[in-house]
């Protein structure tokens, strides 16, 4: 399978073929939030964590929640996430619980800058700081609290090499129609039809259970 490759496998070689960051790339890094930083986040509806268990293997999961309510500010070092009904892996948790480090990064429709932070994680199951969290009447099922030891933001170059908000590249059925993705489901789901699946994975029903 690697016949033909030439692998990297030191850093002296990956910065030979890279190069080196600017100076305002290398030591954007900060260990506190900003103001800047806090609007970005309130203003932020989804994000990505990635976490890795105690072996190294790695898990990214999205998470999503209206803009001001994603992510709760406890202090400039520390934030929380809130945990929604979903369907019940949990594998970033699972990793969490052994291995507590974890990167985030924080997604504004629209925008090709991101914001990215990386700390060690804790899952709680309450606090007073729920209440805050609520969305259409239901406090989270447990939070991911963050302490923060980096924060930056991530420069536009992916997002603009990919045309992600750009409408006119958008047509999110035509290379992999949803039926296609069902049909590959249906042995897990117990023989049920494709009629069936469909039901149960369209949007509207999906949206009954978002919060409780």
């Amino acid at each position: 399978m690697t016949h033909g490759y030439t692998f990297v496998d030191s850093v002296e070689e990956l910065t030979d073929l890279v190069g080196v960051p600017t100076a305002m790339a290398a030591n954007k890094e900060r260990d506190a939030l900003l103001d800047v930083d806090r609007d970005w986040l309130a203003s932020s509806p989804f994000c990505v964590i990635a976490t890795a268990d105690e072996h190294g293997r790695c898990d990214a999961s999205p998470k999503g929640d209206p803009a001001g309510h994603l992510v709760h500010v406890i202090d400039d070092r520390t934030i929380a996430l809130a945990e929604r009904p979903g369907n019940r892996r949990v594998d970033g948790y699972r990793n969490v619980l052994a291995n507590p480090h974890v990167g985030l990064l924080f997604v504004i429709p629209g925008r090709n800058d991101t914001l990215r932070i990386n700390g060690r994680a804790r899952l709680v199951r309450d606090a007073p700081f729920f209440d805050a969290m609520v969305v259409q009447g239901h406090r989270p099922i447990l939070a991911l609290v963050v302490e923060i030891e980096t924060v930056f933001s991530h420069c536009a170059k992916a997002f603009m090499r990919s045309s992600l908000w750009e409408p006119q590249t958008w047509d999110p059925e035509a290379l992999v129609p949803r039926r296609a993705v069902l049909a590959h489901r249906a042995e897990a789901k117990d023989g049920q039809t494709l009629e069936e699946l469909d039901a149960y994975y369209a949007p509207e029903n999906y949206r009954r259970g978002l919060y409780g």
